[in-house]
């Protein structure tokens, strides 16, 4: 076994400042990639063309490779060292980004997405795990908390960052804004991280990690597809069955491994259930809003891009404070009772949000939206460190990796099922309006969800182009509400599941038992091996 570090290489505290400052530019680049990128596809459709669905697949491509990858990620990183896993992440993502922005078509662009969204899995994965080697105690959920708050950022900014960009510098700009903070994160960071693994860690799972990867890349792939195919087409069932097939292999693989990459007896705790809910409910209560608002506000009610991402602040400023408060709050309220509180605020917003929206109202959301990102920034700031902190020290990469792929896979069943929805209960509203064809109801409704009232209106002439405004604000309120029960639900199972868990607490140590000849006797041990970085 690799013997640990001598206290003298130990990290000061400028290093470790360096190096989560590197971690958090990693989480703010990361969601900028999934966000950013889809406001440049007119401009990317204009110069390499493309068919509708090859141009969305710019988007999906990453999400699919970064979903799917996240938690085999995390066993790499638990194995073979989280620094390094970190390193060749982090160094891939910058190459990636280059590439990108030299793409001379679209079939090439989103190739190299898929290869974005494996390095972004693999920086993601190991940097999380390297931050809970670097804090403990206090400074673990105040480090944690800057990481969600970055993260949030990068998801809230992202296309108004694009739109600057793509406007001023053109689409290529975009991918070279993420090689910028890339480099960044590489030069401050990677020198400074020490390396550490998990002492028991043996070989990689590999059925295991296959068999997860292809679980997460068809869940996601019907997800994605869902919104545009329907539920029942056949593509779409044959990826949620087969997803739920590999779902069944893996679990059979990993009851029968002797060193799985998740240790299915984690989900007789609580705790590690309850964390993996956070994500989930956030993506209902504000990441699902990110994607719609902009739609109601622009294709809707004729807001300009600019006006629409200025009132999109109301929803993302909070980010900028609440999770620090969270932070410091968590030393006199148990982190996982602030996280159900928060959901609560934010359902309350929606609840707000959706009696503002069937008045057809504008102005009167910025209130709604300012307490539902409050209320969202709680959890936000404090569900990485949790997700952390209620499993065992050494298994910290495949917390991470588990919770990266929660949260991916949460927000994308988020985006999916509210993007039905919607288009679903527009369908309802329009029709009690309008006696039509179902197929071109159902089609005008697709298309009144995507913001193109125009066409909306030219496949149902009858109606007044005033009354299918009306017609989505009353279907927009009743999103709202339901988006509301949802979260609402969510934040009672977290505090049931997770009410008393701190995210500063000391992880959970690891039971080994050990042979002896008088008998089985119990190891406790919570320690995380420390290696020389041999290799720089």
């Amino acid at each position: 076994m690799p013997s640990p570090l001598p206290a003298a290489a130990l990290p000061g505290r400028y290093d470790r400042f360096l190096i989560l400052g590197a971690v958090c530019l990693a989480g703010l680049v990361l969601p900028l990639s999934f966000t950013a990128p889809p406001v440049a596809i007119p401009a990317i459709a204009a110069e390499l063309g493309g068919s509708p669905i090859a141009l969305n697949w710019m988007t999906n491509a990453f999400m699919l490779a970064f979903g799917s990858c996240l938690m085999a990620a995390g066993t790499l990183a638990d194995t073979y060292g989280r620094k390094r896993v970190f390193s060749i992440g982090i160094v891939a993502y910058a190459v990636v980004s280059l590439l990108l922005a030299l793409a001379p078509n679209l079939l090439t662009l989103n190739a190299l997405r898929v290869l974005q969204g494996v390095a972004a899995a693999l920086a993601l994965a190991g940097g999380n795990a390297a931050l809970s080697q670097e804090f403990h105690g206090p400074a673990r959920i105040r480090a944690f908390s800057l990481l969600g708050t970055a993260f949030g950022l990068g998801l809230a900014f992202g296309p108004s960052l694009a739109g600057w960009l793509v406007q001023t510098q053109g689409w290529r700009a975009v991918f070279l804004s993420s090689l910028a903070i890339a480099v960044l994160a590489t030069v401050f960071g990677v020198p400074r991280m020490r390396e550490s693994r998990d002492p028991d860690a043996a070989k990689l799972d590999l059925p295991g990690s296959l068999s997860s990867t292809a679980m997460l890349a068809l869940l996601t792939i019907g997800v994605l597809e869902a919104p545009e195919r329907g539920w029942s087409d056949p593509w779409v069932l044959a990826a949620l069955l087969g997803s739920a097939a590999m779902l069944a292999l893996f679990v059979r693989v990993e009851t029968r491994a002797a060193r799985p990459m998740l240790d299915l007896s984690l989900l007789k705790y609580p705790r590690f259930v309850g964390a993996q809910l956070l994500p989930i409910g956030t993506g209902f209560c504000y990441l699902a809003l990110i994607i719609v608002l902009p739609v109601r506000l622009i294709g809707i009610h004729g807001l300009s891009a600019l006006d629409a991402g200025l009132m999109m602040i109301a929803l993302s400023a909070p980010m900028l404070v609440v999770p620090f408060i969270a932070a410091v709050l968590s030393h006199r309220i148990a982190a996982g009772r602030l996280c159900a509180i928060g959901l609560l605020l934010a359902a309350a917003g929606l609840v707000w949000m959706g009696l503002q929206a069937a008045d057809g109202s504008v102005a009167g959301l910025v209130a709604p939206m300012l307490l539902i990102g409050a209320g969202s920034a709680v959890p936000w700031g404090l569900m990485d460190g949790l997700a952390i902190s209620v499993v065992p020290k050494e298994r910290a990469g495949m917390a991470a990796g588990v919770f990266g792929a929660s949260r991916v896979s949460g927000e994308g069943i988020a985006i999916a099922v509210v993007a039905a929805a919607l288009a679903g209960l527009l369908q309802l509203r329009l029709g009690g309006t309008t006696s039509v064809d179902g197929a071109v109801l159902a089609q005008a409704a697709q298309r009144l969800a995507t913001g193109d009232a125009l066409r909306a209106h030219g496949l149902l002439p009858q109606l007044d182009p005033a009354e299918l405004v009306r017609g989505y604000d009353q279907a927009f309120a009743w999103l709202m509400y339901g988006l509301a029960a949802a979260t609402a639900a969510i934040a009672a199972l977290v505090l049931a599941l997770l009410g008393n868990a701190s995210a500063h607490e000391p992880a959970m140590p690891t039971i080994r038992n050990d042979a002896t000849d008088s008998g089985a006797r119990e190891t406790v041990t919570n320690e995380t091996v420390l290696t020389p970085d041999c290799a720089g």
